[in-house]
């Protein structure tokens, strides 16, 4: 097979605190292989990892930053001493193998339910049922309508960030991800849908926004700006609740322009779904339509192929790119799109099951097939 190495997405990028042997990144992705009294990452996800660690950047999946932050079964938290304990058999894996990863620090708020908080209602900024499921271990269940934070429990919240970032650094991640993405609990402080609230938290752009900012100020304290990043999904539409609306693109174009007042490592989007394409207001191209905005390293994800990846860096959109389930089939997707190896297929039905190495650690790399 023809090696390719002069691919955009094979460069390497140096920027910031960032030096990375390429530019695909592999997404964060909730795997619930975590299956523990102690929601600890175990030997078998440090395997997981390390495979991919051909990867120019490594983001973990969520991890959530308090037990109030849980909504999905089997998942490792980053929040005890076991957790952390646990994330630094994955960090000394991944770099024994060359690699750079970051963990994803996660709040679910709302989409969460009753079961994972011994009865109590799950948490979000105002107490409005997103309508969806959430993830037991009885299996899928209807959510609940939350119950609104306090001012004095956002605040606790942000101190939770704050630790699992100190955490974060003592289990050796090179960096860290504000997931303020995909429906949670950020991105239901940011939307009118979902955030009714009439104090500094609620009401014009800046106050919904202000939740995002106060725990970067407080993740600072703990780790540079330069090791952390923020991922964002602008046009989310009619997923976990959250709806786009007139207010949707002014909001995120405020928090994008703030954010290059932090030097971050990167901001990672997320392109849209087919489902806003006949939306007026809503922002169908997100990295052509951010990539003016923001100052920074820039991350796209969404859906993009070997041939697409190269072409958004390639037009100047993006300056990585960040695939999620290619890396579930392809520990070593690096080495099949510089060779233009043909790919493994997936098995949906082990993303999100409990069924150890099966479909998580057992998918054969472009060597292991050729000897086969």
């Amino acid at each position: 097979m023809t090696v390719q190495s002069n691919q955009p997405l094979l460069q390497p990028l140096q920027k910031g605190a960032l030096d990375l042997k390429n530019r695909l990144v592999m997404a964060p992705m909730t795997r619930s292989r975590a299956a523990n009294e102690a929601h600890a990452a175990t030997p078998l996800v440090a395997e997981y990892y390390a495979q991919r660690a051909s990867a120019g950047l490594i983001i973990t999946e969520g991890a959530p930053v308090s037990s109030q932050a849980i909504g999905y079964i089997n998942v490792p938290g980053i929040y005890t001493d076991a957790q952390v304990a646990g994330w630094k058999l994955v960090t000394e894996a991944v770099h024994a193998k060359g690699g750079k990863i970051y963990a994803q620090l996660w709040h679910v708020g709302r989409m969460s339910h009753p079961d994972f908080h011994n009865g109590e209602l799950p948490v979000a900024p105002s107490a409005i049922n997103p309508h969806d499921k959430a993830f037991t271990p009885q299996g899928f269940q209807d959510t609940v309508t939350p119950r609104a934070l306090t001012v004095e429990e956002i605040k606790g919240i942000v101190q939770d960030f704050k630790k699992a970032a100190a955490n974060a650094v003592k289990a050796g991640f090179d960096g860290v991800e504000i997931h303020a993405s995909n429906g949670y609990l950020f991105h239901q402080f940011f939307s009118t849908c979902s955030n009714q609230r009439t104090d500094e938290y609620g009401g014009s752009a800046e106050n919904r926004a202000r939740f995002l900012f106060e725990v970067l100020d407080a993740v600072k304290e703990e780790i540079d700006l330069s090791r952390v990043g923020v991922r964002l999904n602008p046009s989310m539409h009619q997923q976990f609740g959250i709806v786009v609306d007139e207010e949707t693109a002014p909001t995120f174009e405020y928090i994008v322009q703030r954010l290059n007042d932090y030097t971050l490592a990167y901001l990672h989007l997320t392109e849209a779904s087919k489902k806003v394409a006949d939306l007026p207001f809503a922002i169908k191209e997100i990295a052509r339509h951010f990539r003016p905005l923001y100052n920074g390293t820039l991350i796209i994800n969404g859906g993009f192929t070997q041939e697409t990846g190269n072409k958004v860096i390639e037009e100047g959109n993006a300056d990585l790119v960040a695939y999620g389930v290619p890396f579930i089939a392809n520990p070593d997707l690096v080495e099949r799109f510089a060779q233009n190896a043909p790919l493994n297929q997936p098995d949906p039905n082990t993303f999100y099951s409990n069924t150890g190495e099966k479909g998580y650690t057992d998918y054969p790399t472009l060597a292991e097939v050729n000897v086969a």
